[in-house]
């Protein structure tokens, strides 16, 4: 089977979904492994070693991609491209499905099978696989330096003959993946973090990364089957806004990272919070690309509201791409040759596998995830 590794269409992604690295376990089983010319110089890895790994280059994107059986890459493909993929082809990365409708249709008009990296079920099995995870650990890590880069204060309490300086305090609003990783690596920096979820589930998490957590009565709450938070009601974000409105206030940086998987990010932080926070304060709103958590939040800016810099930067994990890219070609490998037959040397979906089925969204023309294809269907325009 081919395997090709296009250049990512977006000018800002720097991430690449396959490293020489990559490239070797996959050419070591038979893989066939094509990558666009210049794939790797974004984030250090030239042309050179992907040759050595075993990858043939390739010039032409169209040839590239028309000629493969399996695509791997970290962004959504543009429509364009789409049209290149023949019939049957497989094609691996992230897709955004619930947001990403025409897309989502463009890919089951072309009789492609697309696998969507953020639907790898959370299961034991699926951990190396788990992409959206490896990604926004990364995130939460960015998240702590980008607001230690904007913030008109240190973050670790020090001790000096001019003075004692108090340590920062860091509010983490979401213990997740991303939220985790920003607490710990606050913590590690000598700031003084509190912590809130609407979970009870993940209290000692936080406390066992030093961290309190913070306690906010919205009612029943809780996880889903595959571990994101449950959507709150209008009335439940009240009550969460109100609690949570006095932490903002006391510390010097707010990193939200709620997001509910399929749905826009909640808004959590309202103008009138921001309000109440010191002048100089940092807010970074990771969920910025879905929505945003923050009140005035920019995708893609920083921007200044009340006196508070709210930081909005897109494509957190591509700011350590060369890690970035090593944890998610690990993933993609790891998904690859969990499904690859050694004999007839190519990557077969087995539909009966829960993983497959738990991120397949497109196949032999049809829209095949059970909840995409209710949401489709719920859209479509009735037949008389």
């Amino acid at each position: 089977m081919r395997i090709s590794v296009p250049k990512e269409a977006d000018p800002l992604e720097r991430r690449v979904a396959v490293t020489p690295e990559g490239v070797k376990k996959l050419a070591d089983k038979g893989a066939e492994v094509r990558v666009e010319a210049g794939l790797g110089e974004r984030c250090g890895h030239p042309d050179e070693e992907y040759w050595e790994a075993g990858a043939q280059l390739e010039e032409g994107r169209e040839q590239l991609l028309g000629q493969s059986g399996l695509v791997l890459r970290v962004g959504k493909p543009p429509a364009e491209e789409v049209a290149l993929l023949r019939e049957g082809t497989i094609h691996v990365s992230f897709l955004d499905p619930f947001r990403e409708t025409e897309l989502l249709e463009a890919l089951r008009r072309a009789g492609v099978s697309a696998l969507s990296l953020e639907m790898v079920p959370r299961t034991t099995r699926a951990q190396k696989m788990d992409a959206l995870s490896s990604q926004s650990n990364l995130a939460g890590y960015v998240a702590v330096l980008l607001a230690a880069d904007r913030l008109d204060q240190i973050f670790p309490m020090m001790t000096t003959p001019a003075g004692t300086i108090a340590p920062s305090r860091v509010f983490v609003i979401g213990a997740g993946v991303a939220g985790l990783q920003a607490i710990a690596t606050a913590k590690r920096l000598g700031a003084v973090v509190e912590a809130y979820d609407t979970r009870p589930v993940v209290e000692e998490q936080v406390r066992s990364l030093g961290a309190r957590f913070v306690k906010i009565d919205v009612g029943e709450a809780g996880e889903t089957s595959q571990g994101y938070a449950k959507a709150l009601t209008e009335e439940q974000l009240e009550r969460q806004r109100e609690g949570m409105k006095r932490h903002c206030a006391g510390a010097d940086v707010v990193i939200t990272t709620a997001q509910v998987f399929g749905r826009p990010a909640p808004r959590i932080v309202t103008r009138p919070m921001l309000a109440a926070m010191k002048p100089g304060s940092v807010v970074v709103d990771l969920a910025v690309e879905t929505g945003g958590n923050v009140e005035g939040s920019r995708a893609g800016e920083t921007v200044e509201i009340d006196g508070v810099r709210v930081v909005g930067v897109t494509h957190l994990p591509g700011r350590v791409c060369r890690h970035a890219s090593q944890l998610l070609s690990n993933n993609l490998t790891s998904l690859v040759l969990e499904f690859w037959d050694e004999e007839g040397k190519a990557f077969v979906l087995d539909l009966e596998d829960e993983i497959v089925s738990g991120c397949l969204v497109t196949h032999q023309g049809r829209i095949v995830h059970p909840r995409l294809a209710e949401s489709a269907e719920a859209s479509s325009p009735s037949q008389s």
